[in-house]
């Protein structure tokens, strides 16, 4: 049991929580139980069943994330995995409808697609980047939006939703291959050309620097008639960002000069970093809305 608690890894929800409170820093009102119950089926059941299916697939021997030892998986990690789902899927029709269960059931499917070794989306590096952008990004982003202000789909279409969902995307689609720098050496015995395999070592950072600056740019034009407690969100943005990009800056420069420091410790400390920051900013233009 402590084996399969450990590798459903549900602290590592809090690296995916941004797109939550973005979301929710977006809505109209939303009703308080429902939002705690979308918190909830996301971050204790949707993606923690999602990290358990991965590592039951992947069996890893070294670092992954947010587990620096894995433990060996059992067949009994793969029912759970399923179990949570199902629950999550079932819950999420009777809190918000048809449309969150439909939601949930899709984003596990996709999941179950990333990992499983008969589809396994994730030795596509750039198919598998796109997937793990759009759905932990654009696409939960949108449920979240639809759950708590009960929004029609086609209304859901709007750029106001859209636009913020796109952004959402680009945080993670800039974050992903970070998360696999110090993973080359296990994707390649399994034979996974991850994104950031593919982009080297050097490459993922600069890429990565790249996306943020598109993301940056975005939340420029997003936050421009914006304020938080009679602040530009713009600047407070820039504020709550700046570890972030120092970390950044500093940890690369190390790596240039020893490749070896791109490992497991500097990955989950800028993790850790970036979702701290984005979870504290977010939260505050939720409390200022």
């Amino acid at each position: 049991m402590k084996n399969i608690l450990l590798h459903l890894r549900i602290p590592f929800s809090f690296f995916l929580m941004p797109v939550y409170w973005f979301a929710l820093s977006q809505t109209n009102h939303a009703n308080t139980g429902i939002s705690i119950g979308v918190f909830i089926l996301l971050h204790l059941l949707i993606y923690p069943a999602s990290n358990a299916y991965n590592s039951y697939y992947d069996k890893d021997e070294g670092s992954i994330g947010g587990l620096e030892n894995p433990p060996p998986v059992s067949k009994e990690l793969f029912y759970v995995a399923w179990a949570l789902d199902i629950l999550a899927i079932i819950i999420a029709y009777f809190l918000s409808g048809w449309i969150l269960a439909l939601a949930l059931f899709i984003y596990s499917s996709i999941s179950k697609a990333y990992s499983n070794d008969k589809i396994r989306l994730k030795k596509y590096p750039i198919l598998s980047w796109i997937t793990v952008g759009i759905f932990q990004g654009a696409f939960t982003y949108l449920t979240v939006i639809q759950a708590l202000d009960n929004v029609s789909l086609r209304d859901l279409m709007q750029e106001k939703y859209l636009f913020p969902a796109v952004l959402s995307s680009f945080n993670l689609l800039g974050f992903y291959p970070m998360t696999q720098i110090y993973q080359h050496e296990e994707d390649a015995k399994r034979g996974d050309l991850t994104m950031s395999r593919l982009l080297g070592i050097r490459g993922t950072f600069l890429f990565t620097a790249g996306i943020f600056l598109l993301v940056t740019a975005g939340f420029f034009f997003f936050f421009q008639e914006k304020e938080i407690f009679d602040f530009s969100a713009f600047i407070v943005y820039l504020l709550v960002m700046s570890p972030v990009l120092i970390f950044f800056n500093v940890w690369f420069l190390k790596v240039l000069k020893n490749e070896q420091l791109a490992d497991y410790k500097h990955t989950m400390q800028l993790n850790f970093l970036g979702s701290i920051c984005l979870n504290v900013f977010f939260v505050l233009l939720f409390l200022s809305n």
